[in-house]
């Protein structure tokens, strides 16, 4: 597999090699080793989620509190999503930028993004299947959004009329969540997977 930075410190896209013949086909959609190579720390593999969406179905943008936060390793098993990843780390040089990569089943590429930084995807096609691995596990009480559709994140959603659930409808925009206090910070963002590479995560895998 490739796995190559995008322009957000602390996200990656991950391109892997198939191997196919008229029997099928044959990939490695996550290398543990890899990938800690490519981040500088191994993933640990807290748990796994399965969201499947309709067509014009908008998720996120979600993110967790830092310490601990919620790193995330994103595949689409079924149909196609525009993925897109946010820089919501107060005090980094990208604050407020995102990028989208398209993730579907035939390129079969995965999205690793770290601790701090936000998550949502798009729905290309009806029942878009995205499989990922988290970090940690669900905390309701450290869980937060921005809105989608906020205007000063100005993402390029491939959609005329998009689908929020009801808790992504009425999430606050990037300039409220930033008054609230509930935005990550940059430098702790930092400092926290540092620790994870000078720990080395025993048992991780």
């Amino acid at each position: 597999m490739k796995i190559r930075p995008l322009s957000i410190e602390g996200a990656w896209e991950v391109v892997p090699q198939q191997h196919g013949d008229a029997r099928g086909l044959f990939l490695e959609w996550y290398r543990f080793d890899r990938l800690a190579e490519a981040v500088g720390h191994p993933l640990r593999l807290a748990q796994g989620n399965l969201s499947v969406s309709a067509r014009d179905v908008v998720r996120g943008i979600h993110f967790a509190d830092v310490p601990p936060g919620q790193a995330k390793y994103v595949t689409c098993v079924r149909g196609a999503v525009l993925d897109v990843v946010v820089d919501l780390r107060v005090g980094s040089p990208t604050f407020g930028r995102w990028e989208g990569v398209r993730l579907d089943d035939v390129d079969r590429r995965a999205v690793y993004l770290a601790e701090g930084l936000g998550h949502g995807f798009c729905a290309l096609t009806d029942d878009a299947t995205l499989s990922y691995v988290c970090s940690t596990t669900y905390n309701p009480s450290g869980e937060h959004a921005v809105h989608p559709l906020d205007e000063e994140l100005g993402i390029e959603w491939p959609t005329g009329s998009p689908q929020l659930s009801d808790r992504d409808a009425v999430a606050p925009s990037l300039s409220e969540a930033r008054r609230r206090g509930l935005l990550p910070d940059y430098d702790t963002c930092r400092a926290y997977t540092a620790g994870l590479a000078g720990a080395g995560l025993p048992g991780a895998s």
